[in-house]
């Protein structure tokens, strides 16, 4: 991608197998043993040393000594800029002694080439996370810190050594965006540009992942690092490949992989990435006929309606886990007798019906999933976008097509598996950005061994944190936000409203027209609009509404006069399991020094409160909310506390287990020369 290209041509890979270009593209480092007991202590002690703030002092000296001595190239022609770059990029390249210490002349230098080539001049704070990025480190940039054009300067550097360099963004739309946009600032460098969608076929991807930057997601980075493998089969080590070439090389299979290796990667919002993406391992996998399993999925949905809560089997709704009574195993063996052979096993019954009573009670339209076209199309809980390309596992997507009277997909077959976990792990340089790290620095040092440096904003945020506003019911409070958007509305400053459904945020959208409110509407049904609408959710007057996306990696600028009125409200319409969350949604309003507020609304009978909250503890909530007690807000706080710890427990416990299972198979698997499950 991008128009000029004066990169080296030897950063393209030849088709030629050579074993250097074998070697780089097929080799990866074995993650370290994670620290325990003891160990796990003294490591801990070590990444908040690293983290501390004297180092966080002696960088920021660093950055703002760059920004200064980079005014000294703003007179220099376009050529000699390109001279001096050159020279830095062939010191990179070789690897000659004492490279490293150029950094502070490459960083000015490619401080003045962002102001012509893109009209942005990096602020000191930006130069900072830089630093803070190409030493490896996982830099909490605020909202609207311009983080697309921090990540930028490491990556050009390590663009330099010839080695691959990757960008992981969110989505798709901000890899197209961010590679579009930056490559005149890498062009000028010496380095192409390319990025990887879901669109894209094979050829596509390995044309793209020749450049010396390239821009995917992390599902699609780690998809296509799978694939290679399973297409390389037993032959996916260097010196394996070298030998087959020696042995039979008319036979050699020169064109059999599309990535050119890994060894930098920078992950933008890190914590999606690296935490909320992280509890699912990727699987690669194809359909398999199995007629036989399909209908009796069908007849097992069937079966449910005659069993009946508590009686036959109970749910477990904080760990979404349904298990069966005595009187329900009794009934379900009556039920099962006339299935197939295989199915009227003990297990094999059981494990049948709680998959369509798991599909009956927990998992529900315009939530978990959305119906496209005729299928059952999965939605990110954490970010609210639809991932087409995923199914479940184990029968609980043809369970849920069942419910839904769908024409039932077959069931797949796993070719091959991997965690985030352990991906992110063999790379050689690894660093990250995200606005919310604070609340899980001590996982990203015990995993990924990054440490979290904080960068501080440019201009100081003034944003009012309003204090969260508490209900008995569901309606009460959608009425009580309605209310607010409507006399928010009158006085033309924009209002957000974050939900964490589809169907929620349908609900709230129609309420509000209802009241003759105009207002855009951003979920996962509606994710093409995401660019447009976002652009336009700062003007006055705007009421927009979206589940968790939001426009995550884009910025939502103040219309004109806005800035006087108050700025951006946000309201979210109920706290989610990580405080992390939350704080990405407030922080869409107060970038840059903006003007902005921000409030949440809960209820009793909120997801959060019915999974994490004890009932005595909610009964109380409950009448203190009724009775309108002084203490209703530290109580409600209180419960607030208590669910999101317990939640961010059983998530990492979740995420824990993924990646002793994919360490465990890793082990067990070594001896056939691959990371990964077949």
């Amino acid at each position: 991608m991008g128009k000029e290209n004066t990169s080296d041509p030897s950063e393209e890979v030849p088709d030629l197998i050579l074993p250097d270009h074998d070697y780089r593209a097929l080799h990866i480092a074995e993650p370290r043993k994670l620290h325990r007991g003891l160990d796990r202590i003294v490591h801990s002690s070590v990444g908040r040393c690293r983290g501390r703030s004297g180092v966080l002092r002696l960088m920021r000296e660093e950055a703002i000594q760059i920004a200064e001595s980079s005014l000294k190239y703003r007179h220099r022609a376009d050529g000699k800029l390109r001279d001096l770059l050159a020279d830095i990029r062939t010191c990179f390249r070789r690897r000659k002694r004492g490279y490293e210490d150029r950094i502070h002349e490459a960083l000015a230098l490619l401080t003045e080439v962002a102001e012509r080539r893109l009209g942005l001049r990096p602020y000191s704070v930006q130069i900072l996370g830089a630093l803070a990025l190409y030493r490896g480190y996982l830099a909490e940039m605020a909202t609207g810190e311009g983080k697309s054009l921090t990540a930028c300067l490491p990556a050009v550097l390590a663009g330099w050594t010839g080695r691959p360099c990757h960008i992981i963004t969110a989505n798709d739309y901000l890899a197209g965006r961010d590679a579009g946009s930056m490559d005149p600032f890498y062009s000028f460098c010496g380095i192409s540009t390319g990025w990887v969608s879901s669109m894209m076929g094979a050829d596509e991807r390995r044309n793209n992942y020749k450049k010396g930057v390239v821009y995917t997601t992390s599902s699609e980075i780690l998809a296509d690092f799978l694939r290679d493998r399973l297409r390389l089969g037993g032959c996916d080590s260097p010196s394996r490949r070298l030998i087959r070439q020696m042995i039979q090389p008319c036979g050699s299979d020169a064109g059999g992989h599309v990535m050119r290796g890994i060894d930098t990667a920078i992950v933008d919002e890190a914590d999606s990435v690296l935490i909320d993406e992280a509890v699912t391992p990727l699987i690669i996998a194809r359909p398999q006929q199995n007629e036989t399993m399909t209908e009796a999925c069908r007849r097992a949905m069937d079966m449910t309606a005659s069993l009946e809560s508590r009686t036959d089997y109970c749910v477990e709704a904080k760990y979404r886990e349904i298990t069966l009574t005595d009187d329900g195993r009794r009934k379900v063996k009556a039920l099962c007798e006339s299935l197939p052979g295989l199915w009227r096993g003990g297990s094999r019954r059981e494990e049948l019906i709680v998959q369509a009573l798991t599909a009956r009670e927990l998992y529900h339209r315009d939530k978990q999933y959305v119906i496209q076209e005729g299928r059952v199309v999965i939605v990110d809980e954490f970010t609210g976008r639809m991932m087409p390309s995923r199914t479940w596992q184990h029968g609980l997507h043809q369970a849920v097509e069942a419910r839904e009277g769908l024409e039932m997909t077959s069931p797949s077959e796993t070719l091959g598996r991997m965690s985030f976990q352990r991906f992110f792990r063999v790379f050689r340089k690894l660093s990250g950005m995200t606005g919310t790290a604070r609340e899980s620095a001590a996982e990203f040092w015990h995993i990924y061994g990054l440490p979290v440096l904080t960068i501080p904003t440019n201009r100081p945020c003034i944003r009012r944190d309003l204090p969260d506003r508490v209900f008995c019911r569901q309606d009460r409070k959608q009425h009580a936000i309605v209310e607010d958007v409507l006399s928010i509305h009158e006085t033309g400053r924009p209002v957000l409203v974050g939900t964490r459904s589809v169907r929620a945020s349908e609900e709230l959208a129609s309420m509000l027209q209802d009241r003759g409110i105009p207002c855009s509407l951003l979920n996962a049904v509606t994710h093409r609009e995401e660019a447009a609408i976002v652009a336009a959710a700062g003007r006055q007057g705007a009421v927009t509404i979206a589940t968790n996306m939001a426009g995550r990696g884009t910025d939502i600028k103040l219309g004109r006069g806005v800035a006087i009125l108050g700025g951006l409200h946000v309201i979210a319409m109920e706290r989610h399991e990580s405080g992390r969350i939350d704080r990405q949604l407030f922080g869409r309003c107060a970038r840059q020094g903006d003007p902005g507020s921000v409030q949440a609304y809960i209820s009793v009978d909120d997801e959060l409160f019915q999974r994490f909250v004890p009932a005595p503890l909610r009964r109380v909530l409950a009448a203190a909310v009724d009775r309108g007690s002084p203490g209703t807000q530290r109580i409600a706080q209180f419960c607030l506390s208590l669910a999101q710890r317990s939640a961010q427990r059983l998530a990492y416990r979740q995420r824990r287990g993924v990646l002793e299972m994919d360490t465990w198979l890793a082990d067990a698997l070594s001896f056939t020369g691959s990371g990964i499950e077949r």
